[in-house]
């Protein structure tokens, strides 16, 4: 059992855990049957008969990946199950194949003794509206044409569009008029919607309803499993149209590629072309490069005998002359004359029903909370009583977006701002990453902090390393990004691991390609590290159960020198265990200890510590051939 106090996570002992652990994985996003990876399109809008059983990966492999993540020191998972995979068939048609899977293989992971929470996972709501998450019918309920959006630019989906797929522009979803349209009324519909009903319910109920249901499903399923901690509560949300000040103006969010106006997007999907600022990707940002010509087919985005739901709600409507004119341009500004904030208003609300509904099955479950990416958090002084933690993503942007490392350039997520120079880079992540920690103490409460998605992609310079077998920039990247995580002492799971990623498609969606394994570099199955990818930052030496306050933790990838500071206490004669991996220490270790006694098993990889009578005790550890 996992507990919160404060900040800390604590065992059963009253010990401090670290939560150190992987996304498992990254072709969870598709189904197994019909293949769903996203760069084929065989029978991608038969969106009901599909299967997700088999992801992450087979029951017959899971003993394999298991056993490899516990050897790595990994202690956590989050696991990613998708609302399609639970309910693909039609409202309140369940896979019950799929949830007997999801018992079985999260039944492995606690039998090999990892802390399990659940990550309803989505990215720009849906497959079919180039993410994945929700299932097809959703989009059809509220009247579109999945097979349009093309035509429409009501989303650019790898399956459709075809290779070469333009690099990151899937994020870009996020503000054209399929994905912008349903998040808003998943979160908003009541206010922004009211004229919307499913089946004679208003839409926002209808789709959150179904969400809770399928989640609730997944946690009545696991209820009997003492390896699952938690929930998340909707992987990485987003606002839609709502808050938008002018429809008629770009607002925040990642333009690549042809970038409508929301206004642009209603009347592209409503057969109406449209002229659009057309961006691209330059070496130091995002630029307009031009317009182009998008829907000069006249095509629709709303099925047949469907309008367009937002003309329904008042948003426009056309002129005596037939042309279309709009209405209320701020129409999902403001309710009743007051400023709507997306967080406060509707983020906020909507997690606190989720988290009652997972407490009325599973009273004592952590809930996984997360804002927008790259949004601060909230202001929710009662996350402690619905045992919140503060799960905020962070990345690289500069290595995400460029595929390539460059250790003197860097960007403020916060501010978009470019950075030049190796130390103000580094400085930089250190203070970003220390931000996210700061929210969660000033805004939520002192609640406890897991940067929920942090990693690098492995397809850097053109995939060379893939000939080359060189990681080594590939470690460079990672280290960037762990040292600060261990300087704040942040818990993480890092995104991801992919059971069957390949080095031509990555891991199966959009092209992306950041998982920590391979089976394409697995040069040895014999041996458990190969296939792994940039282990020399991502196996690291850490405090597991700390009897105490942890003060400050340094380790260095090169010297494989380890230090770890902490205040201890009485409350427990148990030890506190430290993973102090192989792979880092081949030949054995040399330990010193301020006071106290240590013992250290390498069969299990544990160091464990006894203090004395010190007030702070501190714990150095160095390869076996080093010299202190």
């Amino acid at each position: 059992m996992v507990k919160i106090s404060g900040s800390q996570f604590l065992d059963d002992h009253g010990r401090v855990l670290m939560l150190r652990g992987v996304n498992l994985g990254g072709s969870s996003k598709v189904p197994v049957i019909p293949d769903g990876s996203t760069y084929r399109s065989e029978g991608f809008f038969n969106h009901r008969e599909v299967s997700f059983v088999g992801r992450p990966f087979p029951l017959e492999e899971a003993d394999e990946h298991y056993r490899r993540l516990r050897y790595w020191g990994f202690n956590t998972l989050r696991f990613l199950v998708t609302w399609e995979a639970i309910e693909h068939a039609g409202p309140c048609i369940y896979d019950h194949q799929y949830l007997e899977y999801l018992h079985q293989v999260i039944a492995k992971a606690g039998e090999w003794g990892f802390m399990v929470f659940i990550d309803p996972h989505q990215d720009v709501w849906s497959r079919f509206s180039g993410g994945d998450g929700a299932p097809g019918w959703t989009l059809e309920a509220v009247g579109f044409d999945m097979t349009r959006f093309k035509e429409t630019g009501a989303a650019i989906v790898h399956q459709t569009h075809g290779d070469p797929f333009p690099r990151m522009i899937w994020p870009t979803n996020a503000t054209r008029l399929a994905a912008a349209t349903m998040f808003t009324l998943f979160f908003g519909g009541s206010d922004f919607a009211p004229n919307t009903r499913v089946d004679g319910v208003p839409v926002q109920d209808y789709l959150q309803q179904h969400y809770f249901e399928s989640i609730r499903r997944v946690a009545d399923t696991l209820k009997d499993l003492d390896c699952v901690i938690g929930y998340d509560i909707f992987n990485e949300p987003q606002r839609g149209f709502i808050g938008v000040s002018n429809l008629t103006e770009l607002y925040d969010g990642l333009r690549l590629g042809p970038s409508p106006t929301p206004w642009q997007s209603i009347l592209l999907g409503s057969a109406y072309p449209q002229k659009v600022a057309n961006y691209r990707a330059g070496a130091f940002g995002i630029h307009r490069w031009g317009s182009v010509i998008v829907n000069p087919s006249r095509a629709s985005a709303w099925l047949p005998g469907e309008s367009c739901l937002w003309r329904d709600n008042g948003v426009w409507d056309l002129d005596r002359h037939g042309e279309p004119v709009l209405l209320r341009p701020g129409h999902f500004s403001s309710i009743a004359s007051r400023r709507v904030d997306f967080s406060q208003d509707y983020l906020v609300p909507f997690a606190m029903r989720y988290a009652e509904m997972i407490h009325t099955v599973d009273p004592q479950a952590l809930i996984f909370f997360e804002n927008e990416v790259e949004d601060a958090a909230p202001l929710w002084r009662e996350a402690l009583q619905h045992n919140v933690v503060y799960a905020a993503h962070w990345y690289d942007g500069t290595i995400l977006f460029q595929k390539k490392f460059s250790p003197w350039l860097g960007v403020d997520v916060s501010s978009h701002r470019p950075i030049f120079g190796r130390q103000a880079v580094r400085r930089s992540i250190h203070s970003q990453l220390g931000r996210i920690k700061k929210e969660a103490e000033v805004k939520l409460g002192n609640v406890p902090v897991l940067i929920g998605e942090i990693g690098i992609p492995f397809d850097l310079d053109n995939k060379k390393s893939y000939t080359s077998g060189n990681f080594t920039r590939h470690v460079a990247a990672m280290q960037r990004s762990m040292l600060p995580l261990e300087s704040h002492m942040l818990n993480y799971t890092l995104w991801n691991y992919t059971s069957d990623n390949i080095n031509e498609r990555g891991d199966r969606w959009n092209d992306e390609d950041l998982s920590i394994f391979s089976r394409e570099q697995q040069t040895d199955p014999s041996d458990i590290n190969s296939g792994g990818r940039a282990l020399q930052a991502v196996v690291r030496p850490y405090p597991i159960s700390t009897v105490g306050q942890p003060v400050s933790l340094s380790f260095n990838i090169h010297s494989g020198d380890f230090e770890f500071v902490f205040r201890g206490n009485n409350s427990t004669r148990q030890p506190t265990e430290i993973f102090v991996p192989l792979f880092q220490y081949p030949s054995g270790i040399d330990v010193r200890v301020s006071d106290g006694e240590f013992q250290y098993d390498p069969q299990v990889q544990m160091l464990t510590y006894q203090p004395g009578d010190l007030e702070t005790h501190t714990i150095r550890i160095r390869r076996a051939e080093s010299v202190f």
